[in-house]
C-alpha cells in the first residue's frame, strides 16, 4: 500500500517545497510580531526615610539582611558590618536587599527599565594607621542590582558583590563607592566611584575628588543614580548629605544595561571589610523604577484597553496582505485531500482482500515517561560526550559524577563507579544492582530520583536527575553565606528524606553534604546513595546497622550546616579542628553559640539554631545512651515539643568506622570521614 501512495506523496512534497519559501515568510511574519496590546508602564516605588524599626516595624519584612548586616535603631541606619554583634569587624561581608524582586527588563523588546535612586550614606573608618601615619579605610559600599536574594559576595575588595560560586555570565549591576585601592582590580585610587557590569572589575571608574567628595571623611554623603532605559543613558551625581541636586555629574553617558539584567531582579546594598575595618551606614533610601510592558490580555479593570486592542487588531488585519495566508490555506486543503484519498484507497484494498485474515495487534501498555530503565553504554557515552573531563561535576572514593544530556534533551547526572570500588573485597555486583533497582523505585519530594542504570561486564553506572544548583557543600563551604532560613529548611528536607527511606527499610549509607542537592528554589533532595554492602546474608541486620549509621552521619551533617564548615578542617585552630569534638566541648561549658556560623549575622534565629544543634548532638550519642531514630528527629525539628536532655559529656564511641565497606562494625557506630 505504501508504494501505491508514492505518487501522491511525491506530488505533495513537490508542492510543499515550492511553497516553503512563501510559507516560511508567512510564519516568520506572524512569529516576529510584537505583542499587539497597548503599552503600559509598570512602576515600583520604595521609600525609607530612615531604618529605625521603632518607626517602621515592617522594616524586617521589607528589607532582607544577609551576612554581617543589621539595623541600628539608635542611629536609624542600615549598617554593614554589624558593629553591635561582631567581635572582630575584619573580613566581614553583608548585603541588604529589598525583599521582593522588581521588574527591570521587558524580555520581548529587551528594553531595560528606567529607574532613579537616591540614598544618604556615611563611611566611618577604623583606627588603623599605616606606617606613614595616614589612616586607611575599609573596602567600601555598593548599590547593587542582583538576580537572587541569598548570595553574599566575598569580603575585602570584592565588596560583597560577587563570590567564587558566581558564574561568568552572572547577571549583576553595581555602582561602587570604593575607599580602598586594589591594584589587582584596576582601582585608580582609594576614593573613587565605579560601575560594575557582571564583574568585580569596574568597567568605568571616576575620581570622587573631582566633585569635592572624600568618601571616607566620616561625613554624610548622598548619591543620585538615574537611568533612562529606552535611551540607555545613565547619570550619577555625588554630593554632601544636605546638598540639593548637584549641577555637575560625575558620570553622564550612554550605557546599555540590558545584557546584565533579567526581567525581575533584587535591588539594595552590599559592603565589606578586609584587613582594615569600616562601618558602612545607609541612612535613607528612595528608589523608583518604571518599565514598559505590552498588555497582552484585555484588562478587567477598564474598557479602554479592550477597545484599543480591538482597534489595533482590526487595523493590522486590514493591512495584512492576503497572499501568504491564501497559500497557507491552499497547502492545508491539499494535504486534507491527499490524506482522504489515501484513506479511501486503503479501505478499498481491505475490502478486496478476503483471503487474508488480519489479526489485531496486541495493545502495548504505555511505558511511563519517568520509569527507571536500563541504559546502554552508547547512550551514556553519547550523553556525557564520551565521559569528557569538561562534563565532570565531582568525584569521591566510589567514583566520578558526570553531567549528561539524554537524546530527549533531559539533563542528568551520571555516577560512574570506579574500578577500584567495584573490585573491592566483599562487593557483590548482583546485590549492588538489586539495591540500585530498589532505590530507583522509591519516590519522595526530597529524594533525588534515579532515572536508570547502566551495567556490563566492567562498568556500573547510576543515572540521576540533574539539579542546577549542584550539591550543598558548594553553597555551605564556599565564600558566600547561606542564610539561616535556607539552612534550616535544608536540614528539615534531608530529615524527611531519611525518615522516609528508613520507613521502607532502605538505609542511605552515604549521608554527607555532598549527597544533598539543591534545585532552583533551594529545595533539598538527598541523593548519591551509598549502595555499599556489608557481605552479611541478613538484609534485616544490615539495614538496622546502616540506619543507625545514617542517624549518626545526619548528626554530623547538622553540625556542618550550622557551623558552615567541614567536619575536619585543617585551616582552623587545632582545638577546633574536629567539629564534632569542638561542639561537644562547647556543650559541656554551655557555650554552644560559638559553634554557630557567625557569618550569618542578624538574620540568624539563635534560639532555633541552638535547638537544631542540640538535635544534631543527640544523633551522635551511642544507641544505648539515647540516639533517636529519624522519625523522632523529624518530630524534634517541628519545634513543637521538648527534646531529650543531652548527656553532660560526650559519649565515647565503641565501634570504629570501616572505610573499605562504608559501614560501621557495630550498632553504636560513629562513622568518621
Amino acid at each position: 500500500m505504501a508504494f501505491g501512495h508514492t505518487p501522491w506523496l511525491i506530488c505533495l512534497l513537490c508542492i510543499l517545497l515550492a511553497l516553503s519559501e512563501d510559507f516560511s515568510v508567512f510564519v516568520g511574519s506572524v512569529s516576529d510580531k510584537r505583542p499587539g496590546g497597548p503599552i503600559i508602564n509598570v512602576t515600583k516605588h520604595l521609600s525609607f526615610p530612615d531604618f529605625s524599626f521603632n518607626k517602621n516595624p515592617r522594616i524586617f519584612h521589607d528589607v532582607k539582611l544577609l551576612g554581617s548586616a543589621n539595623f541600628s535603631n539608635e542611629k536609624g541606619a542600615l549598617q554593614i558590618p554589624d558593629e553591635a554583634q561582631a567581635v572582630d569587624l575584619r573580613h566581614r561581608a553583608g548585603r541588604a536587599l529589598y525583599s521582593s524582586p522588581i521588574r527591570l527588563l521587558d524580555p520581548p523588546t529587551e528594553t531595560p527599565a528606567s529607574f532613579e535612586t537616591t540614598f544618604a550614606f556615611q563611611l566611618n573608618n577604623g583606627t588603623h594607621l599605616s606606617s606613614d601615619g595616614r589612616e586607611y579605610g575599609g573596602s567600601g559600599l555598593t548599590f547593587i542590582i542582583v538576580p537572587d536574594e541569598f548570595t553574599v559576595g566575598r569580603p575585602g575588595p570584592w565588596l560583597a558583590m560577587l563570590n567564587d560560586a558566581c558564574e561568568d555570565n552572572y547577571k549583576a549591576v553595581a555602582v561602587e563607592f570604593d575607599t580602598h585601592q586594589s591594584p589587582g582590580f584596576r582601582d585608580p585610587n582609594d576614593n573613587h566611584v565605579g560601575i560594575n557590569l557582571g564583574s568585580i572589575i569596574s568597567s568605568r571608574t571616576f575620581n570622587a575628588s573631582d566633585v569635592g567628595v572624600v568618601l571616607k571623611d566620616g561625613l554624610v554623603h548622598r548619591a543620585w543614580i538615574t537611568y533612562d532605559g529606552p535611551r540607555r543613558w545613565m547619570d550619577i551625581r555625588l554630593g554632601s548629605g544636605d546638598e540639593d541636586y548637584p549641577t555637575k555629574s560625575i558620570f553622564s553617558e550612554s550605557l546599555d544595561l540590558s545584557p546584565f539584567l533579567k526581567e525581575y531582579m533584587f535591588v539594595g546594598f552590599s559592603a565589606s571589610t578586609g584587613n582594615l575595618t569600616q562601618i558602612h551606614s545607609v541612612l535613607s533610601w528612595n528608589f523608583t523604577s518604571t518599565s514598559q510592558a505590552f498588555l497582552r490580555m484585555p484588562s478587567t479593570e477598564t474598557c479602554e484597553s479592550k477597545i484599543l486592542e480591538d482597534i489595533e487588531t482590526t487595523k493590522k488585519a486590514r493591512a495584512e496582505p492576503p497572499s501568504s495566508f491564501l497559500i497557507f490555506v491552499a497547502v492545508v486543503a491539499l494535504a486534507v485531500v491527499v490524506l482522504l484519498a489515501m484513506y479511501l484507497n486503503a479501505r478499498r484494498r481491505h475490502d478486496q482482500s478476503n483471503s487474508i485474515v488480519v489479526l489485531p495487534d496486541l495493545k502495548q501498555r504505555p511505558t511511563p515517561p519517568n520509569k527507571p530503565r536500563r541504559f546502554t553504554i552508547s547512550e551514556i557515552s553519547s550523553a556525557t560526550r564520551c565521559f569528557s573531563e569538561l562534563e565532570i561535576l565531582g568525584s569521591d572514593s566510589r567514583g566520578v559524577y558526570y553531567r549528561g544530556k539524554l537524546s530527549n534533551s533531559c539533563q542528568v547526572a551520571v555516577k560512574r563507579f570506579s574500578a577500584q570500588f567495584l573490585n573491592s573485597q566483599g562487593l557483590d555486583r548482583r546485590r549492588l544492582l538489586k539495591e540500585i533497582g530498589a532505590m530507583s523505585r522509591v519516590r519522595h519530594p526530597n529524594l533525588l530520583s534515579i532515572r536508570g542504570w547502566c551495567q556490563d561486564n566492567r562498568e556500573v553506572m547510576v543515572v540521576y536527575d540533574f539539579f542546577t544548583n549542584g550539591s550543598l557543600d558548594k553553597w555551605l563551604f564556599g565564600v558566600g553565606v547561606l542564610p539561616w532560613s535556607r539552612r534550616f529548611k535544608v536540614v528539615k528536607d534531608v530529615a524527611d528524606a531519611l525518615c522516609f527511606l528508613h520507613s521502607k527499610q532502605l538505609p542511605h549509607k552515604n549521608m554527607k553534604t555532598t549527597s544533598v542537592f539543591l534545585d532552583l528554589s533551594f529545595r533539598a533532595a538527598l541523593g548519591d546513595f551509598g549502595f555499599v554492602l556489608s557481605g552479611t546474608d541478613s538484609r534485616q541486620f544490615e539495614s538496622a546497622v546502616s540506619e543507625k549509621a545514617d542517624v549518626f552521619e545526619f548528626g554530623v551533617f547538622v553540625l556542618e550546616v550550622i557551623a558552615g564548615r567541614k567536619r575536619l578542617d585543617a585551616e582552623v585552630d587545632q582545638k577546633e579542628r574536629d567539629l564534632l569534638d569542638f561542639a561537644w566541648r562547647m556543650h559541656e561549658v554551655d557555650e554552644k553559640v560559638k559553634v554557630v556560623d557567625g557569618r550569618m549575622g542578624s538574620a540568624l534565629n539563635p534560639k532555633q539554631a541552638i535547638r537544631v544543634l542540640e538535635i544534631g548532638l543527640l544523633c551522635t550519642v551511642n544507641e544505648t545512651k539515647g540516639r533517636p531514630c529519624m522519625e523522632e528527629v523529624v518530630e524534634f525539628l517541628s519545634m513543637e515539643g521538648p527534646i531529650p536532655e543531652l548527656p553532660p559529656t560526650r559519649p565515647v564511641s565503641l565501634f570504629p568506622y570501616n572505610s573499605a565497606t562504608g559501614l560501621c562494625t557495630g550498632y553504636s557506630c560513629a562513622p568518621f570521614k
